[in-house]
């Protein structure tokens, strides 16, 4: 398939001479001492954890618990909250990424996001795949038209609509919606893929083609995503991380933390007893 050429992060790494951690072959994501403040208020406090290569990790906890807030400090969104700050350390492949010497448009384009309510552009469904890698400097038309056809077939929309791709990306469902979005973060070619809740204001059919797309993209990209629905969690995750306040209870392997959890409040979130 063709390759958008743009830069990557081995050029910041060169630059600023930092050396990977011997674990990066296994862990795409190393997070040490991690705290993310608003203004006066710690809302994620001394999080360590690492997160694996090809596999889907699910953030659970109660609103409001910081697991969001968590999950958008891995491609530095919340740098756009002006009250935000950040303390610890965030390896992607080694490399620091909340270090000021990072290109972070780079970095959102090796590690992409989907939020919880689809955000098409008000365009085509060809121009939404096709915006930010003309943005980038890719003009060839046959280049377009390749990534378009594959990052829709791996968004599982392809067959949907490979008749109408110069109709208003607006006309789809909700859950053809989210699939666009889906397809236009992987035509960016990324190596990490956050997903904020993105199946829960969708119907339980389009809820359920979601769930199969993030299983079956594991095979080519790291997963993280945020959920309250603990079915969903269970379905499709490999790990999952419990956050209650702003503290990482529990992480470990989703069917641990499901059937035989360490902690008792992992345990009580779980049965339902509170969240």
């Amino acid at each position: 398939m063709a390759q958008v050429q743009m830069p990557v992060l081995e050029t910041v790494r060169d630059n600023i001479g930092i050396a990977p951690f011997p674990e990066a072959k296994e862990h795409i994501l190393e997070v040490k001492n991690l705290n993310i403040y608003y203004g006066e208020k710690r809302a994620v406090n001394d999080i360590s954890m690492r997160i694996d290569k090809h596999a889907v990790t699910a953030l659970i906890g109660p609103s409001g618990c910081g697991k969001s807030t968590f999950l958008r400090s891995i491609n530095r969104m919340n740098d756009l909250i002006p009250s935000a700050r950040t303390s610890g350390e965030i390896r992607y492949e080694g490399l620091n990424i909340l270090d000021s010497n990072i290109n972070v448009v780079n970095l959102r384009r090796e590690i992409g996001m989907v939020f919880q309510k689809p955000n098409p552009f008000p365009k085509s469904i060809y121009s939404n795949i096709t915006h930010a890698l003309k943005y980038a400097g890719e003009r060839r038309k046959s280049v377009l038209d390749e990534i378009v056809e594959e990052s829709l077939t791996k968004a599982a929309l392809w067959d949907e609509v490979k008749d109408r791709l110069h109709e208003s990306a607006l006309s789809l469902s909700g859950g053809q919606q989210q699939r666009l979005c889906i397809a236009r973060t992987l035509a960016m070619k990324p190596e990490v893929l956050l997903l904020d809740e993105p199946a829960s204001a969708l119907d339980p059919i389009s809820n359920a083609k979601i769930e199969e797309l993030i299983v079956g993209l594991k095979e080519e990209y790291s997963i993280i995503i945020v959920t309250h629905n603990m079915q969903q969690a269970s379905r499709i995750s490999d790990q999952t991380a419990f956050f209650l306040n702003g503290d990482l209870i529990e992480y470990d392997r989703t069917e641990k933390i499901f059937i035989n959890p360490s902690e008792k409040k992992t345990e009580d979130y779980i049965n339902g007893r509170f969240g």
